[in-house]
């Protein structure tokens, strides 16, 4: 099953870091949080990644290009070019790297990795939020609900997608409104194939009309996640991520590698 990741955005009220680079890629500790995200997926055997670019889509593919290098020693032979690499760091990815165009909506960005989804179910998340979701109990529930889209609810502060729930069935979507309590559009969605049918085109805003028109269907199930989730909108976000990092047992990542912390 492939993860697709949302890493397009402009990130503007990250100004401070996003002028230089796109947000997935702002450092928390010596990793990007796409990074933290990706080691949260393949912690639970998801290891084949599928990451829609925009805005400053060329620093994620020079990452992720060069990765091998950036986590590993190695020796040249300046006399041909060959290297040889002395440890196995690495991580056993595949990541496929998609321009989904600078100025597409979340909607599109999706619907332009349909051809590299295999017209499989697959998982969706944002390149700004970390959580300790258990992705396993995720998957088995969108399964025992058998509808087009799981999405996992949490209860941060307000600004983000409210949903309103009957039973484990999402009935309303409404984007982003001002609130200060309730279920929230936390990302980490699972979803069928055929839900890429409800993305018009480039212009089309995921938590708009595809998951409006979902939730009145009767096509949107909510995993409903009490544990620790946070989103990376602003610095004071980036500072407050960072501090948990530094403590070494930041509450997302149980199944980060300690040797990797830094």
């Amino acid at each position: 099953m492939k993860t697709a990741i949302l890493a397009g955005g402009f990130g503007t009220r990250l100004a401070e870091y996003t002028d230089i680079v796109p947000k997935p890629m702002v450092t928390i500790g010596r990793h990007p949080i796409l990074w933290h995200i990706m080691k949260h997926y393949a912690a639970y055997g998801h290891e084949d990644f599928v990451i829609a670019l925009g805005y400053k889509g060329e620093v994620v593919k020079d990452y992720f290009r060069n990765y091998h290098a950036r986590s590993s020693d190695f020796s040249v032979d300046l006399s041909n070019g060959a290297v040889e690499y002395h440890d196995s760091s690495s991580v056993n990815w595949r990541v496929t790297l998609v321009d989904t165009g600078a100025g597409s909506m979340t909607g599109g960005r999706v619907r332009r990795l349909k051809d590299y989804l295999g017209g499989e179910r697959f998982l969706l998340t944002y390149g700004d939020g970390l959580a300790n979701v258990n992705l396993d109990r995720l998957l088995a529930f969108h399964e025992r609900h058998g509808r087009l889209v799981t999405v996992t609810a949490v209860r941060p502060p307000g600004r983000f997608g409210a949903l309103s729930i009957d039973a484990d069935r999402v009935v309303d979507f409404e984007e982003k409104p001002q609130m200060d309590q309730g279920w929230i559009n936390g990302g980490f969605f699972v979803m069928e194939p055929a839900f890429l049918d409800y993305i018009a085109d480039d212009a089309t805003v995921l938590e708009k009309e595809p998951l409006e028109r979902a939730a009145r269907d009767g096509q949107l199930s909510a995993y409903r996640h009490d544990g620790y989730w946070h989103c990376m909108d602003t610095k004071r976000d980036r500072d407050h991520l960072q501090a948990l990092w530094e403590t070494g047992d930041p509450p997302w990542a149980a199944a980060v590698d300690r040797a990797n912390r830094g």
